[in-house]
């Protein structure tokens, strides 16, 4: 069985790890990190302390209506995406422990597309 990294549990809800296919489980915020725990595989977990986080970034559409799915970027082992049942809770707890410059908005469709198109642009002239 694995131990949590937290002493104190702010927030446990059910959420999806994009982490190669989708993974059912169950997402943790403590004071010590964030957890998500497999609901099928006990021995399928993801544990980051608060001080690996590099940035969170959220995709947010219609406004912040909907919050699809989150990164948490890590300082040396990468990108882990997550969904929520609550992901704005979610993302308000994270927020208290990493700080408010450090949860980010994720670009737009429309601005990934204007920036591959310039840049292509900008290859083609050399």
């Amino acid at each position: 069985m694995v131990e949590s990294i937290n002493t104190k549990v702010e927030y446990a809800g059910k959420g999806t790890s994009f982490l190669g296919l989708g993974e059912y489980g169950n997402i943790l915020i403590g004071d010590k990190g964030f957890e998500f725990f497999n609901t099928r595989n006990v021995n399928d977990y993801i544990q980051i302390p608060w001080e690996e986080v590099d940035i969170v970034v959220a995709s947010i559409l219609f406004k912040g209506k909907y919050i699809p799915r989150f990164a948490v970027v890590t300082k040396k082992n990468g990108t882990y995406s997550f969904a929520s049942k609550e992901p704005k809770v979610v993302l308000a707890r994270i927020r208290d422990h990493i700080g408010n410059e450090r949860v980010l908005r994720s670009l737009s469709a429309f601005q990934v597309t204007k920036n591959g198109l310039s840049a292509l642009l900008k290859r083609l002239k050399k």
